[in-house]
């Protein structure tokens, strides 16, 4: 495979085997910035987890202080005013019988999807399509609920949903290049202590086993793991 001239020059600016420190990787990447749109920082961590077992599964959400500079499109599933309840909140779109139609016909021009627990027989049904697109609404990451308002305006703010893949690695865009370094830092740490909170206590040996940050076309900068207070 042909290596562009861009990224065979950030391979000889950057030392890749470095552990830096989060705020020096992030300063890194928007220092070596040079494509023409706004890069994402995204941030992806591998864990010693066995995501096979229900007992290891790492997932959940986390409010990201300084939001994610991403216009999140909102569908909230509900019947009567509960749907006008969304729409007031901020909601993209809200109703019911007709967004499932929607989605049935193939329709999935959405970041999140909220629902009532009312509506989630129905909309269960809709797995098969909402599930590997990851917009099936899930009780444990705050989009199944009666406060449909309190959901929309969280999502709106930051609020990210994650879990770990087959590899045991989870990963998760933490806000825009554009940001202040510290901002983006307080993302990424916070990111970081949620996924360390949600230790599952089953797992054993070695929790964390590397973390990386990187921009949308940048390299990946490992991170000096004790930075933050992440212990083997």
């Amino acid at each position: 495979m042909k290596v562009s001239k861009r990224v065979v020059k950030l391979q000889k600016d950057v030392d890749i085997e470095k552990e830096y420190q989060i705020e020096e990787a992030i300063q890194l990447l928007k220092d070596k910035s040079n494509v023409k749109f706004v890069e994402s920082l995204d941030c992806a961590i591998r864990l010693g987890v066995d995501p096979r077992h229900a007992d290891q599964m790492v997932r959940g959400t986390v409010s990201l202080p300084h939001g994610t500079g991403k216009e999140v499109k909102v569908l909230v599933v509900a019947k009567g005013p509960k749907a006008q309840e969304a729409l007031d909140a901020g909601a993209d779109f809200a109703g019911f019988e007709d967004y499932l139609e929607k989605i049935k016909g193939g329709w999935a021009d959405v970041d999140v999807v909220v629902a009532t627990p009312d509506v989630m027989g129905e909309l269960g049904k809709l797995g098969k399509i909402l599930g590997p697109k990851g917009l099936m609404p899930n009780p444990k990451s705050g989009t199944v609920t009666m406060d449909v308002a309190k959901a929309v305006k969280e999502v709106k703010a930051g609020k990210i949903e994650f879990r770990v893949e087959k590899a045991g690695i989870v990963h998760t865009s933490v806000g825009k290049l554009s940001f202040e370094t510290k901002d983006l830092a307080e993302n990424a740490r916070a990111f970081l202590n949620m996924i360390m909170k949600l230790k599952p206590t089953t797992a054993k040996g070695q929790y964390v086993k590397s973390i990386y940050l990187s921009s949308t076309m940048g390299p990946g900068l490992r991170i000096v793991k004790d930075e933050v207070s992440i212990s083997a």
